[in-house]
This record gives structure tokens, C-alpha cells and sequence, in this order.
């Protein structure tokens, strides 16, 4: 029974967001020795670490930092982020900051956009911004602005 759930998840977890399998590890990593069983550990305990702990939200965070949080080796870390979330430590670790960000955007309406950029991680104005609109398409107060529009309780 452990085995079927290992499997199940591998399968799960081995895919995308849209359902799709990812791609086969990259060339530098044909000979690295990280099994399935230990990727799908690594990257549980990865999801648990920003979607439960929400670490992301240290302006300080590194991949040796996420890589001590969770114990695990670095390289091994870097390898399963690249590999299964087709990502870098970076792009990962913003992708969970923007999310909580257009979240506080619409339900705090009064939280300045600065207060939410240092709420969910960032250090930089410019980098915030950046990161935002590459996302979304759209600046943060634009992003409020539209999502404002779109919700109007008691309108139908």
C-alpha cells in the first residue's frame, strides 16, 4: 500500500500545472544519483516549507537556507526545483510571493503596495514590480484596480 501512494504521488507530482509530465531531467543531472523516492521527499518537504511555513516570506532566503530548512542536501534541492518545477530557486521562490501578494492586493485594500511587497518577501521596489508584472501583465495597483472592478459585492 506505502508503495502504490509512493507511486501515485511520483506520478502526481512528476507533472505540471497543467497535468503535463515534465521533461526529462536535464543533462546535468543524468548522473547525480537522486532516486524518485528521494526527489518525491524533497520536493513534499519543498511544498510544505512554502505553501504551510510560508519561508518564502524571509527577504533573506537562498536555496542554502530552504536547503537547511528542510534538510536536505543543496545540489539536491537545486536539482529537484529545476527538474520537477522546471524553475530556479528564484523563479519558485517569487511565484509563491506574487501569489500572496495578488491575494493581499484584493482582500486589503488599505495595505499600501509597499507594505505587501515587504509582507510577502521582497526587498526592492524595481524587483517586486518586475516580477509582478511579468505574472500578471499588469503593475500591482493596476492589478487592485482591476480586481476591485471585476468584485463588487452586491452588484449582479
Amino acid at each position: 500500500m506505502k508503495w502504490l501512494f509512493k507511486q501515485i504521488a511520483l506520478a502526481h507530482l512528476s507533472k505540471d500545472n497543467t497535468g503535463m509530465p515534465l521533461a526529462v531531467a536535464p543533462e546535468k543531472y543524468r548522473k547525480s544519483g537522486l532516486t524518485p523516492d528521494q526527489a518525491l521527499a524533497i520536493r513534499l518537504r519543498i511544498r510544505a516549507a512554502l505553501e504551510q511555513d510560508k519561508i518564502y516570506r524571509n527577504n533573506e532566503l537562498g536555496l542554502g537556507e530552504l536547503a537547511s530548512y528542510i534538510q536536505q542536501d543543496r545540489y539536491k534541492v537545486s536539482e529537484v526545483i529545476n527538474t520537477y518545477y522546471a524553475k530556479n530557486f528564484y523563479a519558485l521562490l517569487n511565484s509563491y510571493r506574487i501569489e500572496e501578494a495578488k491575494s493581499l492586493l484584493v482582500t486589503h485594500p488599505l495595505l499600501s503596495v509597499k507594505a505587501i511587497m515587504y509582507e510577502v518577501g521582497f526587498n526592492s521596489k524595481n524587483s517586486f514590480y518586475m516580477a509582478f508584472k511579468k505574472a500578471t501583465g499588469h503593475c500591482p495597483n493596476d492589478f487592485r484596480n482591476i480586481a476591485s472592478y471585476e468584485y463588487q459585492p452586491g452588484m449582479a
